[in-house]
């Protein structure tokens, strides 16, 4: 509860902050993006993990003034999760978590038709379901050679996603060039946080914190409509 009241603050504190600007001339955009994330989780107790490869892609809506000010709405599906780190072991194992994200931004930008733009705000996601990308039997690791050197973890292999809702804040930098009036083009690098956990966390469970942290590369394009 307490999160989701948090989520519900920065969400309200986002849009208030873009009411209470003076009224400049504005214009609303219609876009889409698209890239490669690259994941991690972190856990408490931590584990040997690192990041791991995704994708995501969505499309966008834009309202902006011209006192370099605007909010941006997304729906994105997006490829998070965490690969195992096994150094010099043969072994490889990635756990892909697949959501549909819906991140409320205020955006920030500077400059004409090359701008520089700061997003930043609160994000919502659903939990779609997951992928593993395995070289081994991770359901039964107790016969592989060198695994469990280092008393390494293997609950997280199998454990089940037990958050469906995710809770975030992202915040973003990029550049913006406009192709004409109508049309231009992006690219952006994101920083995502991830508030909730994504595994148990009860006081009898293996992981106290499970949090997600996520960085995307996306190009994307705006095309005006107002």
């Amino acid at each position: 509860m307490k999160k989701a009241v948090l989520l519900i603050s920065l969400i309200l504190s986002t849009l208030m902050s873009g009411w209470a600007q003076t009224h400049f001339d504005s214009r609303v955009d219609i876009g889409m993006r698209g890239g490669t994330t690259f994941s991690t989780v972190s856990f408490k107790p931590s584990i040997t993990g690192t990041f791991g490869m995704g994708y995501t892609a969505g499309v966008s809506f834009r309202y902006s003034e011209e006192n370099h000010f605007g909010l941006i709405a997304e729906v994105n599906l997006v490829q998070r999760g965490w690969a195992e780190k096994f150094e010099d072991l043969p072994y490889k194992y990635q756990r892909i978590l697949n959501y549909v994200e819906v991140p409320i931004m205020s955006h920030i930008y500077f400059g004409k038709r090359g701008k520089f733009f700061i997003n930043a705000g609160p994000e919502i996601a659903y939990y779609l379901g997951d992928k593993i990308k395995s070289n081994f039997d991770y359901r039964d690791t107790s016969g592989l050679a060198g695994f469990h050197d280092k008393n390494r973890r293997d609950e997280q292999l199998t454990m089940e996603v037990s958050q469906k809702i995710d809770f975030g804040i992202v915040g973003g930098l990029g550049g913006e060039f406009s192709i004409n009036r109508k049309n231009s083009v992006l690219v952006e690098a994101r920083l995502y946080y991830g508030i909730g956990n994504v595994m148990p966390s009860g006081r009898q469970d293996t992981f106290s914190l499970s949090n997600q942290l996520s960085v995307a590369v996306t190009a994307g394009y705006w095309f005006r409509i107002k």
